[in-house]
């Protein structure tokens, strides 16, 4: 389907009375639709029947799941504005689904100073940011306290803004650099101003799939313990998934049930994710692994199922602009999604992989594109606190070219 055609379908599921759409549904998943609203907790077997739902059963699904964030969330479409910045590109893991890393001697690797850092904080600021979110490439020549001299850096200079950083990848690297475990580590950076932590490095919470995309890359033991350990401590965090690739729909319902397993005993997951592969730029497709499906309903898929599956332990649905650009990023706000993601500013992990997406979406497109779906955006800050009657400067476009050479490349 093209853009208008997956358009005109939700639209049409989102007319349609919910009694006719149940009419046409399978039993299987009529019996789990009814469960997911009456907030029944679904069993994984369900949740898959969920989410390899097509035809008619897709269709009650998405009714459903919209149903649900209504009943769960309200109208309101959220939104942050926060500038990315991916402080380094050097990178020794080798993942098969990234195209954004960069050896240290190739010439358009970087590592960003504190000077670069802290004139992206502050043009930033200038712009509204309440949340600068940072990750980088994990860089074998990083001194071991950098993460926290970072964080002090940048709280030093803007104590008012909110720091989203360090991947789990990254804390476990940072952890064994200064040869210290999670809970000292993760109270450390804590102490020196880490606000939250992204749930990214996720992919799927499946080692068999993990040992294929990167078999450097924390595996699935680790995660979990990085990401319990940090909302033991009061951190709280973003729960992801990677989708489109290699895992089966198994895989993914059992990545959903390990993020609802933790959220269960922490209660420290402020959303949840969803994040199409992007493939064009990566080895994964150019060798042949992956056969990434079309654009549109498999996205549909994902955001009804997770919306369902998730009910009752995390509210937060989050769509990404960036990966599936402005347009079905706002389609799928009646799929499930309540969030609208972040300004950003810049980007470039996904733009290396091969979005066209662009780095930035202003405050005022986000504001037209959930408006014409007849629904009201709404500031937020990183843990959801509404942040009524704020707008971001000049609907926080830029007010300043960034630096496109090298020696600050832009992240």
């Amino acid at each position: 389907m093209n853009l208008e055609e997956l358009r005109r379908y939700a639209n049409e599921v989102e007319a349609a009375p919910l009694g006719a759409l149940m009419d046409k549904t399978s039993a299987a998943v009529r019996a789990a639709l009814k469960h997911a609203l009456a907030l029944q907790e679904l069993t994984p077997d369900e949740g898959l029947l969920l989410y390899t739902a097509q035809g008619d059963d897709l269709r009650a699904t998405m009714k459903c799941a919209d149903l649900a964030r209504a009943e769960d969330v309200g109208d309101e479409v959220t939104y942050v504005v926060n500038r990315n910045i991916n402080f380094t590109n050097i990178c020794f893991v080798g993942c098969q689904f990234c195209g954004f890393k960069r050896q240290k001697w190739e010439s358009d690797a970087y590592d960003h100073s504190d000077e670069v850092i802290l004139t992206k904080v502050r043009d930033a600021v200038a712009r509204g940011a309440t949340e600068i979110c940072m990750q980088g490439g994990i860089n074998p020549d990083m001194p071991p306290f950098k993460y926290r001299d970072l964080l002090v850096t940048i709280k030093a200079a803007f104590p008012e803004i909110h720091i989203h950083a360090f991947s789990p990848m990254e804390i476990m690297y940072g952890a064994r650099r200064t040869q210290m475990d999670y809970p000292e580590y993760i109270g450390m950076l804590h102490e020196a101003g880490l606000g939250s932590i992204p749930g990214t490095a996720a992919e799927i919470l499946d080692d068999s799939v993990r040992e294929v995309l990167s078999h450097k890359k924390v595996d699935v033991a680790t995660w979990v313990e990085i990401i319990s350990t940090a909302h033991a401590l009061g951190v709280p965090t973003t729960s992801t998934i990677m989708y489109g690739h290699m895992e089966s729909p198994r895989q993914v319902v059992n990545h959903l049930n390990i993020i609802r397993s933790i959220q269960k005993q922490t209660s420290g997951f402020t959303e949840f994710v969803p994040l199409r592969f992007i493939h064009e730029n990566t080895v994964l497709f150019r060798k042949g692994l992956v056969s990434p499906p079309p654009i549109g309903l498999l996205d549909f898929q994902m955001y009804a199922f997770s919306r369902l599956f998730l009910r009752g332990w995390i509210k937060n649905l989050q769509t990404s602009w960036v990966k599936l650009g402005v347009e079905l990023a706002a389609i799928t706000l009646k799929i499930g999604c309540n969030d609208f993601s972040g300004t950003l500013m810049e980007e470039s992990i996904t733009a290396q992989a091969g979005g066209t997406s662009g780095e930035f979406v202003p405050v005022d497109l986000i504001e037209e594109k959930v408006g014409e779906i007849g629904r009201v955006a709404v500031e937020r800050s990183t843990t959801y606190k509404k942040l009524y009657g704020r707008k971001a400067p000049n609907g926080a476009r830029p007010i300043s070219v960034p630096d496109r050479s090298a020696a600050s490349h832009p992240g």
